[in-house]
């Protein structure tokens, strides 16, 4: 299952379609972001995806944590946040 990465201007809703779908199949997601702007989407999209998902009965939670990550030989701070059914 791959990291859902999410930037400063990706769209909430395909974000969150692609979260409630991934939890829906594999049960979890993993969700990656860097940045003021692209962790305010991520969040956005997060609350997004619990109300598809909670159409479904499923109820979701998130938890956050830094992660560093190598971009371009640069070792770069993120945020991941792990979803899962509660």
């Amino acid at each position: 299952m791959d990291v859902i990465k999410v930037s400063g201007t990706s769209r909430t809703s395909a974000v969150a379609g692609a979260i409630a779908g991934v939890v829906r199949e594999h049960k979890h997601a993993d969700i990656q972001a860097i940045g003021a702007s692209a962790i305010n989407q991520a969040v956005k999209a997060i609350v997004l995806a619990r109300g598809y998902l909670e159409a479904d009965g499923i109820i979701i939670v998130c938890i956050p944590e830094f992660v560093d990550v190598q971009i371009e030989d640069k070792v770069r701070t993120a945020v991941k946040f792990s979803v899962e059914p509660r």
